[in-house]
């Protein structure tokens, strides 16, 4: 089983994205887990261990970035593959965003 990790850094401000609240879902829409991010952006642990198939993560960056965020919400979906540790960046901007697979 797989275990996931993330955390949001804002790159306009420079520094960790605290207090935004992250939800792991199943494909069906199912809360598989739920949490904050820390003071330094991070969530250690999001949900159980996971079995290979795909997921999505949904961040409300509104919580950081105000209730006028061009992105209030961004959701990303991913696929574990493998039995091991996962860790699902998201590097926010008031106008966009990325993410990757970080270790």
């Amino acid at each position: 089983m797989a275990t996931l990790s993330t955390h949001v850094l804002d790159t306009a401000a420079g520094r960790p994205a605290a207090g935004v609240p992250v939800t792991l879902l199943a494909p069906d829409g199912t809360v598989l887990g739920e949490g904050v991010t820390d003071a330094d952006g991070r969530v250690a642990s999001v949900g159980p261990d996971l079995a290979p198939g795909t997921y999505r993560l949904r961040f409300v960056t509104a919580a950081h970035l105000g209730e006028h965020a061009f992105y209030p919400e961004v959701d990303v979906v991913f696929r574990i593959a493998a039995d091991e540790h996962h860790h699902v960046p998201l590097l926010l901007s008031p106008h966009g965003y990325t993410t990757y697979r970080g270790s």
